[in-house]
This record gives C-alpha cells, structure tokens and sequence, in this order.
C-alpha cells in the first residue's frame, strides 16, 4: 500500500530548513573551481543500513542521518456514524438511491468533500468523508442536518453573555456550529429572552450545550466596574503616551478604558476578572488621590492661533510636556474663545513646563506673500511640482492658497518660514516679469462654439500661443473669459478668440422646411450623406428634429455666406428626391409577372437599370396585378412603356384611347374605385388607366384582350353620357350569398336587367367593407326600375321553400366526393341553397333542396345538367409519345387544368413505364419519330399504341374531341437548323449558359449534337408556335458568332521584333508597369522568348493583334530600345560596408538617387566575387553624376563605419574573444562504471546485492468498502 503526501508551505518550509545545511555544502562543491571532481560517494551518499530500522540503533552519520520532519497532510477523512434510529431515510430496499443518494451528491457538490456511505450490520449508517479540513467540517455540518433526525433543547444563560457566544462579525457562532454539527438560534438584541435554541443531532446539542454553559461560566468570572475620577486628572492616570495605564493593564489583565480628551465624560470603566480588577481600580484611585494632594494650577493666556503648536500634531506636544515634568496641560476647545492655558502639576514643576508651553507656541510663526490670484496655480505648478520643490526642502511649513485672495499663507517653524517665503517672492517676481494675463467679454451662448467638439477649437489655442484659457461653465452664466500665459501669447491668444467670437455673433440660423419622409435619406445610411454635407459646409452646423416629434424644421445655423450655399445645396437635394419620388402604377396582367421578371430577374434588373427607377411588383400569392415605378417622371414613363410593351408582346393585347371630359374621371372612378372596378371586372378584366388628376388631359386608356377592350369601350362611353346628362345613385341591400344568383351565370340575369332598364348596378367587391351594399347608377327612371326588379328578386329569395327531385344513386358520389365540391358551387352560385343527398348506403334516390323559391328552381336545373352530362359522357382515347407528356402538362400541370377549365373534361395520364422493353415496343427518336430501322416485332402490331403512351379523356363527346386536339396542339415538334460546326461550343456558351439562355427566352428545347458526330444540324424541339422565334434567334446568333470570328482573325495578326536581350528587364519595366503600359495603350499582347527554352531565339518579341496596332506598338519598343543603346554602364568600386546604407530601408534611399539621376544602379549579389562592384547605368552625363554623388556617401559613410568598427574592439566583453571551452558536464571520480573490468558485475539475481523493500503485505479490507 503506497501513500502521498502533499507538501503545504509550512511543510515545506520546515522540510527545507532540514536540508540547508547539507544543501550548503553541495552549493561550495559545485562553486569550487578545482581540478579534481568530487567522489561518486561525497555526490551520491549511500542510503542507511538495515540497522537503521531498529528503534535502539544508533544513527548513522551520512548525508541522509538529517531528521526531516513528518509532511502534515492537507487531505484528512474521518468517518461519522448515524444510528439506525436518528436515520432520517431508513428505506432499506433502495441503499444507494433515492433522497439520500441525492443529499449526498449535493453535499460533494456543494462542500467539494468526498463522501462514501456504507451499512453496519446494526442496520446504521457508516459515511466516510474526504477533504480539506474545511470542506469535511461543512460536509458534517450538512449530513448531521439532512441525513440524521433532527432534535432541539434549549440552554438559558445571562442575555448580557449571547454577544461573547456570538463573538466578533458571528465567528465564534460560526465556528460552534462547525464543530458540534448543530444550529444555534440566539434571540435578538430587542428580545427580552436569554433562551438559546440549539437543533441537531443529541450528541450535537450536549457538545453544543456544554460550550455555551463554558462561555457563559467564563463571563461569570469578570466584573465590570466605573470609577468618578476628574477629566482634569485623566492624563496623569493615563500616563505620557497612555504608558502608565498600558502597565497597569498588562499587570493586573484589566481592561480600562479612559475617555479621550473630547469626549466630556469622568467616568472610567474597568473590565475583567474580579480580583485582579479590584488591585487595578485600587491602584489608579491611589494615583488619583496623591495628584489631588500634590498638584495645584497655573494659568496663562496664549493666542488662539498658537493653541495648535502647544497641542501639536495629533497632541504629541502635549505628551511630551508632561513626559519630561509631570505637568498636564489643558488647552480650551477649539470652539471658544478663550485664549487660557491651565498648567496642572507639582510645584516645583510647572515653572519647567511653562518654559516648554511658550517655546512650543513661539516655535512656529504665521507669514503670508503677497501674490495676484491668478499667479496662484503657475505657483503651485503642474501636479504641484513647483511647491512640492519648496515643501520638500522644508517639510514642517504650511502654504496656504486663498481662492480669489491676493496673498499666499504660510505657516511653520520660524526659520523654515522665513526661507520658504523668500523662495516664494521670489518667484511671484520672477511671474510677473514674464507671464500676463487679459480678460475678455464674450457672450456664454458662444462659449461651447469657441471651445468646439470635444474641446478641439480651445486645445488648440493653449497649445499654439502656450496660455491658458479659463472659460466659466454653463451654469455660471457668466461672459469673462480670462486668457494667463507669456504676454505675447496671451495677446495673439485673445485676438483670435474675439475674431471667433465676432464670428460667431454675425452667424445666423435658418429653419429650412424638409418633408419628415426625406429626412433619413437625406442623413443616410449610418449618417454617410449628411457626413458628406458637413464636409462640404463645416462652418455650419445642421440640426434634424427628432423622429417622434413629427416635424419637418431642419435648423442650419453658421456663418450668413455658408448657411446660404448650404440651404441652396440642401434644397436642390430635396428637389431632386421629391423628383425621383415620382410614383405611377401599371396594371399587367398576372399570368405575364414571370415574364417581366424574366430568369432569375435578369429582365427586370435590365429595366430597372436602364430607366433608374425602383420597380416594386406584387407577392406572387397577391391578386394584385399592379406594378409600382418610383423614380424620375420621364424615367418612370419610359419604365412604364417598356413593360406594357413586354405584355403587347406576349399577348394579343389591344389598346385603346377614349376622349371623357376631365371633370367625370371622379365619378367614373367612383368611390374607392367601385363604378371602374366593376365594368373592368365585367369585360374580363381589362386595364382601364386615367390620365393623373390635375394634368388636365382627357385621355383614358383601355387595355386588354380586343373583344374586352371594345366591350369597355362602349360601357365607358355609355356611363359618360349618363353622367353628362343626368346621374342618379340608389342603395340596395341584399345578403351576400344572394349576391352571385342575382349575378347569374357569366353575369347573364344581371345584364338583362341593365339591358331593360339602362342602369349600372355595382356589387360589393372582397375588399369593401359593407359586403351587404348594392349600388344603382344612371337616369333616375332607370334606377327606378332597376331598383324595383332587384327588390323583387331579393324578395323571392327571401321566401325559403323546400323541394325534392329524383337523381339515379349511382351519380350521387359525383356530387358528394371531394368533400361535396360540387354543392358547395352550387350553393355559391345560387344564393346559398341547400341540397341534401341520402345518405351512402340507402338505395333513395330523392334529393332535397332548400332554399329561395328562384335558388331553388334554378339549382334543380343546374342538377339536372349535371346529370345529362354525366349521362352523355364518354371516353375517348389520345395517343401521345410518353416522352412528350410532361412538355403537354407544362409547369405544375397548369396547361392541363387550363384544358379541364375550358372544355369541363376530366384528363387521366397513364403510369410512367421505367424501362421499356425493346422486343416489344420501337425505338424512339428524340423528334419523336420512328427508327424507321426495318426490324419486325413478332409480339404486337407496330402501329398501335403503348399503354403508357395512352391519355384518357372523359366528358361529353364534342368537348372530348376539343381537348383532344387542345392536347395535340401542345405536342412539341422538331425541326432541323444548320450551323456550322466551329460555332456550337460558342452557341453552348460557358457551362451551357448560351444555350440555357435561349431555351428560356423562346420556351423551346435545342439540342446540339455530340462533337465525336461533327454535325451541323441543331435540332429545335417546342410548340410549333415557338419555333419559328427559336430558329430566327439561332440564326441571329450564328451572325454574331461570324463577326465575331472574322474579328478574331484580324485580331490575331502577329508581328516580330528582334531586341537584345539584355533590354527585355528594362522594356517590362518594374513589376511589368512598361510592357502594361504598351500593352493597354495599342490593345495588343505582347509575348517575350522563354528563358529556359534553348531551342526559342532569346531576342526575338512577338506581338499579336490587329496589324496597325501590333505596327504601333513595335514602334514603341524600338524607341525604348533606342533610348537604351544610347546608355553607358560603369562600374564603380564602392566598399561593400556602406552598401546597405546607402541602399536604404527596403531600397527607399536607392531609388531615391536612381530616380534623381534617372540611372539604374546594380549591387552585387552575395557570394559575388568582386563585392564592391557597382554597375551604374544611364546617360553619359547622368551616369557620371550619379557615381560623384555615391562616392561621396561612401566617403561620408565610411568614417562613421570605422568610429564604429574601432569602438567595437573597446566594446567586446573577454569572454566572446576566446572561444569557449567545450563543457564536460558533470564529472566524479570512483565510479562504479570506472572500475576495473576484472571486477565482478553485480548479480541481479541476489538479494542481498539488490534487496527488496520489505515483504508485500496483504490489503485491509475495509468495512466501507474499496476506496474509489
């Protein structure tokens, strides 16, 4: 079993002290520096014998013999036991679970102890704790009050003993509770109570109990006791310096406690045990007496300001006089006026402390120097460094300064006091020969402008003319502003300050009228644009009004010039906003939206970017058809033209223009647009757009299908007439689900009405509110009798009726499925009737229906339809190439339910067949033709169908053969273009963006044939409709491709120019700038030989582009060559040392000269054999220039690279010139690995050579089980 101890820091402080002397004595035979290394036994002592052991034996002298005291360790465990019967969960079926398992997590948690828990036999709790002390204390604490059950006693001991049971800040409490595992309650101060409550466990309270009682009899041995004695004899029972009461204290073990001087009480209270406070209170009344018999008193008058020099500092003064004569000296409080001194004490004594009384009140003097309040602080200096010079010199004088007083206070010994004031005058003088001061008058309201943001304007003056300025704060409401520095300064301090001032007093502040709405673009995006217009004006300072206070004020205020540019600036801002705040709306119709988006937005981002304007279109679950244009008016305009001209294009739209007087738009529109809607709703769903109010045109424009447009047309008119001659409106209520029946089918009863009478009648539309509201417009006659026909119809509708009809059972299911769908359209149709059909199972045919009379005939007449087309419907057959079916449903199956809608014929799409078989069925083409190979199936007859090929279609015959050619109609068809096979990687385009792009834009498939096949046929595969488009767009396309490869050709001219190599650096010029340059200026590229190829001639450059440019573009090389065959290279020797120098940080003071000489100077490599060789290049003159100048930086650089190489010599440490011996390292004599190779090697296998460390011995078992 091994253990570890853990070394605390007393530990090992006292671990060490065992070792110092030995420790020493290693330290001198590593510091000696002789030549015979130490033996293996002095570096390695052996450990003792086994005699050692024995308990009688003598020590063995050694370097191990030194006791090395026990290490105490921090981790301690103790073990605590709960009886079954104080257990407070004694569940047996559940040891280790459950409640107590929880507790004891807590407490580990909590406390940082580890606890194991174990049953005794007795069936009581055995828990091991582990920890620091500490941490197991507070984990007793928590098991005894959780795990163990809880009993309480009380203890009643004196209440004036509960404060010594608490103890100081409750650590006495504290600690009780710690070490007897309980909770002790002590009654408040303000309970009458001297019960103390104690909880825990019996053991606990008795521990508990037996430690209060012990506090409490302790308390009971000492007394307390007051003794009168009079405040003037205090200082002699006291003692100098409290001495005497401090001895009388340690003797007796007496507390005493003696009212200081200022405290105005007499009684001196004694605290301890009874015996020993009795000699103390003996001893001190004895005092007491003898200096009542033995002294008397004198009185003298001494100054009230030197009754502090007699007391002293913190009264030591006072102290000493009565340490050297016994005298006590009483000085008057420092709130009365009396200046008299009472000297109490032993005749003979008081004429020596009188002497004392008056040399101390003399020994300080009181001076003051006469100074300008303003000189004050420069006095004083920065942090008090001028006076701290002054005080340090003489630390006991006092300088007092006055604010706002002309003089400076000193105080202190009287010698010190005459030097310091000297000193002080003579630096007022020496101020007030060189520093002034001015104050000026300045209106506050100016007063944060002049010290500007975050004090910028202000700091900057202080630090240019080196015054100081002081400016009064806000709330003293004063103007002066005092200006203190060198005269000169102070002067060009406060000229500047007025000229800011009077500034300041010609600006002016303008309220500029800026609609709240461009407020924030006119700050911007984290303020980048009004940051812009600050920099533009920074004299004038902008302020915006709060967003909450909804006002439109933006105050400028500044110089009168700036304030005027920056309105102006300001409000042609806002004029170009509220220009480009022109807003119009275009209705087009929903199903072209995608189109004007186009893939992936690509069209509406063109229109947006071109026209500069902001296109907003609806949410694509909306039924809102209008598109938002905000910008610029013609912008928006053109906007505008360009998506209605996208709408012309896809559809058969037709536009047209009527002439309305002006002044009936508004009553055309109608209120909220209700008279308008309803006639656009009424034609299809034409686009009816009025001219904007105020432009005075008359021009309405109407939009939409041509049947439409002409059917509105006429409606428009028709209602404009009306309004010209005579307009009458009448309201009419009826419920909303009459509303569709009075409608009729495709709004047939209610334009029978209109025919009759002549009136418009205007239903409610979703968003109306009134949903009831049923408005009549026209010729008063005329909505008269409109008026009267509806009332009559809503009446009938209002007169419920019940009726039955016969319907054969085996079509009930195709009213009833899909959740009823079919009756809930005939209730929306015909004013909410109710149509009851048996229920499944019941072989009834009889139906019921409820509702209006008129609902109720024409619901019964809608059945019967139903049901003669259900009768009369058939299946009819259409053969579609399966391949094709996805191209005929089209996105989301849209073109098959538009089919469904029109002709009222249910369409079935046979299942997908994954893999056909090829015995059975012909090979397709990709165009949908047959092979046409020859090979014979033996199965089935070629002609006829697939299965999967199939498409059923059901309904009445008529509409069935309608769908069916509807449905052949989207068969797509191919047709063959050629194109030359060079261009089809360009028409594929980058990751077949070109040929996706086309596919989008003309709804077609292209397919380009594999490049192994070199084909030119591209095949094109779409509704016969779209073709022609597609194969026009192709073709386009292969004209630009041709330009485009006759410009390559011509672009790809190639001339060569033969140039020296050595020029090829200096034409590309540093990091290429050169070879840029030509390159970019004649559009051309340019191509130098390969350095490594042997086989490419070295000096031949190849251009590439078009022919004049490549011309121009040699033209510039061979002028640059030109240039540099006039250049001569001279090599120049300069001493490698100074290389550096003159080559600079990162080669800055190199380029410096190149550039000042305009020659190029080469340094050699390292490793070059002649290093101080310098090839400078250029133009004669220049060279000769450039290389002057170099040798006389070698000249200037070489003198200091000798101070300094021969300063280096003086500089060397000794060490570092003689090479440093190799270290042998650790070195001993009388090893055993030294011996003689005839000795024997020790035998491994001997115990007695290699003993071992004692027999193992079994571990203890624990009754607590295995420690974890």
């Amino acid at each position: 079993m091994s253990s570890v101890a853990v070394l605390t820091q007393e530990s090992f402080a006292e671990h060490r002290s065992g070792l110092v002397p030995q420790q020493t004595k290693v330290a001198a035979l590593n510091s000696e520096e002789e030549s015979d290394p130490p033996t293996y036994k002095d570096a390695f002592p052996p450990l003792p014998e086994k005699s050692a052991c024995l308990e009688n034996a003598q020590e063995p002298a050694g370097a191990w013999s030194n006791k090395i005291r026990p290490i105490k360790a921090s981790v301690i465990t103790q073990v605590f036991h709960v009886p079954l019967e104080e257990r407070k969960y004694k569940d047996m079926n559940q040891f280790g679970e459950g409640e107590q398992a929880k507790i004891c997590l807590e407490i580990m948690q909590r406390t940082g102890a580890h606890l194991e828990l174990s049953l005794a036999k007795d069936q009581g709790l055995s828990i091991m704790v582990s920890g620091k002390l500490d941490a197991v204390m507070k984990a007793r604490k928590d098991i005894v009050a959780r795990l163990q059950t809880q009993a309480s006693a009380t203890v009643a001991i004196p209440k004036e003993h509960h404060r010594f049971v608490i103890g100081k800040n409750g650590e006495k409490l504290q600690d009780l509770e710690l070490k007897t595992a309980t909770k002790i309650q002590i009654p408040r101060p303000d309970d009458s109570s001297n019960q103390i409550r104690i909880t825990g466990t019996k053991e606990g309270i008795e521990k508990a109990r037996h430690e209060v009682l012990l506090i409490s009899a302790e308390q009971d041995k000492r007394a307390v006791e007051r003794l009168e004695v009079e405040k003037a004899f205090h200082p002699f029972i006291a003692g100098p310096y409290n001495r005497l009461v401090g001895e009388i204290m340690q003797e007796t073990g007496t507390r005493i406690n003696i009212p200081p001087p200022s405290v105005n009480r007499t009684e001196i209270v004694f605290t301890g045990e009874k015996e020993q406070l009795a000699q103390a209170v003996a001893r001190i009344k004895k005092i007491y007496e003898e200096k009542k018999k033995k002294t008397t008193t004198i009185a003298v008058e001494v100054k009230k300001s030197q009754h502090k020099y007699v007391i002293g500092p913190k009264g030591n003064s006072l102290q000493e006089i009565l340490e050297r004569t016994g005298v006590s000296v009483e000085i008057p409080p420092s709130d009365s006026i009396s200046e008299t001194v009472i000297l109490r004490g032993e005749p003979e004594k008081l004429g020596q402390a009188l002497t004392e009384v008056y040399a101390k009140a003399n020994s300080f003097t009181v001076s003051s120097v006469s100074a300008p309040s303003w000189l004050h602080r420069f006095i004083i200096g920065k942090k008090g460094q001028n006076l701290a010079k002054i005080t340090q010199q003489m630390p006991k004088v006092h300088i007092e300064f006055t604010e706002g007083e002309d003089k400076i206070t000193l105080e202190g010994p009287t010698e010190d006091v005459n030097v310091a004031q000297e000193q002080i005058e003579a630096m007022v003088k020496d101020l007030i020969t060189r520093m002034d001061y001015v104050e000026i008058n300045v209106d506050h309201k100016f007063h944060r402008h002049l010290i500007g943001k975050s004090g910028a304007n202000i700091n900057r003056i202080k630090d240019q003319y080196k015054v100081s300025v002081r400016i009064p704060p806000d709330s003293e409401k004063s103007n002066l502003i005092r200006i203190e520095g060198d005269p000169q300064g102070v002067q060009q301090a406060k000229r500047e300050l007025l000229e800011l001032a009077s500034r300041m007093e010609n600006e002016r502040t303008k309220d500029l009228i800026i609609e709240q709405r461009f407020h924030r673009t006119i700050i911007g995006q984290k303020g980048e644009r009004i940051r812009e217009i600050r920099d533009k004006f920074p004299e004038v300072i902008i302020n915006f009004p709060d967003p909450a206070q909804k006002s439109d004020i933006v105050q400028l205020r500044g110089p009168k010039n700036e304030v005027e540019k920056c309105t102006k600036y300001m409000q042609k801002m806002v004029a170009d906003l509220v220009e480009n705040s022109y807003s119009i709306s275009v209705p087009i119709f929903k199903q072209f939206h995608k189109n004007i988006i186009g893939k992936g937005g690509a069209n509406i981002k063109k229109i947006r970017e071109e026209s500069n304007t902001k296109i907003d279109l609806p949410a694509e679950n909306s039924n809102s058809e209008t598109i938002i244009i905000t910008g610029k008016r013609a912008n928006c305009e053109a906007a505008r033209s360009r998506i209605l001209s996208i709408q012309k294009d896809l559809a058969n739209i037709a536009e047209v223009e009527v002439s309305i007087p002006a002044r009936l738009h508004n009553s055309l529109i109608g209120t909220k647009g209700r008279l308008i809607r309803s006639i656009m709703e009424e034609c299809g769903g034409v686009h009816i757009h009025f001219p904007v109010e105020g432009s005075g045109s008359d021009t309405v424009v109407i939009r939409g299908p041509a049947s439409d447009v002409e059917k509105a047309k006429k409606q428009l008119l028709h209602l404009a007439e009306e309004k010209q001659t005579k307009s009458f409106t009448v309201d009419i209520r009826a419920k909303p689900e009459y509303h569709k029946f009075l409608i009729g089918k495709g709004g047939g009863k209610i334009r029978k009405v209109r025919d009759n009478t002549g009136a418009r009648i205007i239903f409610p539309t979703a968003e109306d509110k009134d949903q009831d509201l049923i408005t009549i417009i026209g010729k008063e006659d005329a909505v008269r009798e409109a008026q009267k026909e509806l009332e009559a119809l809503i009446q009938n509708l209002d007169n419920v009726v019940e009726d039955c009809m016969l319907v054969d059972p085996k079509h009930h299911r195709h009213f009833v499925i899909r959740r009823g769908q079919v009756l809930r359209e005939i209730a929306e149709e015909y004013g909410g009737v109710m149509v009851s059909f048996p229920r499944s199972g019941t072989q009834s045919d009889k139906v019921t229906l409820k509702g209006a009379k008129d609902c109720v005939e024409a619901a019964k007449k809608r059945i019967q339809e139903i049901i003669e087309d259900l009768e009369a419907q058939v299946t009819i057959e259409c053969a579609i190439p399966q391949k094709f079916h996805r191209s005929v449903m089209g996105p989301k199956g849209s073109r098959i339910q538009q089919i469904t809608r029109d002709y009222n014929v249910q369409i079935k799409f046979p299942d997908r067949e994954e893999n056909p078989v090829h015995s059975v069925e012909p090979q397709v083409q990709e165009n949908g033709d047959d092979a046409g190979d020859g090979r014979d199936t033996k199965d089935t007859d070629p002609g006829s169908p697939r299965r999967c090929d199939i498409i059923i279609i059901s309904g009445r015959k008529e509409k069935c053969e309608a769908a069916k050619e509807a449905l052949e109609a989207l068969v797509p068809v191919t047709i063959e273009v050629e194109v030359p096979f060079d261009l089809h990687r360009y028409i594929i385009g980058q990751k077949g963006s070109g040929i996706r792009k086309m596919m989008d834009e003309f709804e077609v498939n292209i397919h380009v044939p594999a490049p192994e096949l070199q084909s030119d046929v591209i095949a094109i595969t779409g509704l016969a409709a779209n073709l022609d488009r597609a194969k026009a767009g192709l073709l386009e396309r292969v004209k630009e491709l041709q330009a485009e490869q006759e410009d390559r050709a011509l672009r790809s001219f190639k001339l060569s120019v033969t140039v020296d190599p050595k020029y090829h650096p200096k034409i590309i010029g540093r990091k290429g700038a050169v070879i840029t340059q030509i390159r970019l200026e004649h559009d051309v590229n340019i191509q130098f030989p390969d350095k490594d190829d042997g086989n490419q001639p070295q000096d031949q450059i190849t251009i590439t582009g078009y022919e004049k440019n490549t011309e121009a573009a040699r033209d510039a090389i061979l002028k640059i060559v030109g240039e540099l065959e006039q250049m001569v290279s001279e090599d120049v020797p300069l001493d490698h040392r100074v290389h550096a120098r003159i080559i600079g940080a990162r080669g800055k003071a190199i380029r410096k000269i190149m550039d000042e000489f305009k020659v190029d100077i080469r340094f050699p490599q390292s490793g070059a054999p002649d290093p101080n060789c310098v090839t400078v290049t250029g133009l004669p003159e220049n060279v000769e220039e450039a290389i002057d100048h170099i040798l006389n930086l070698e000249e200037e650089y070489l003198a200091d690279v000798v101070d300094s190489e021969a300063l280096q010599v003086y500089m060397k440490p000794p060490a570092h010139e003689e090479s440093k011996a190799p270290s042998k390292g650790f070195v001993v004599r009388d090893a055993p690995w030294t011996a003689s190779s005839s000795e024997k090697a020790p035998d491994m296998s001997s115990s007695e050579e290699f003993p071992s460390f004692g027999a193992q011995v079994a571990p203890k078992t624990l009754p607590w089980g295995p420690k974890r």
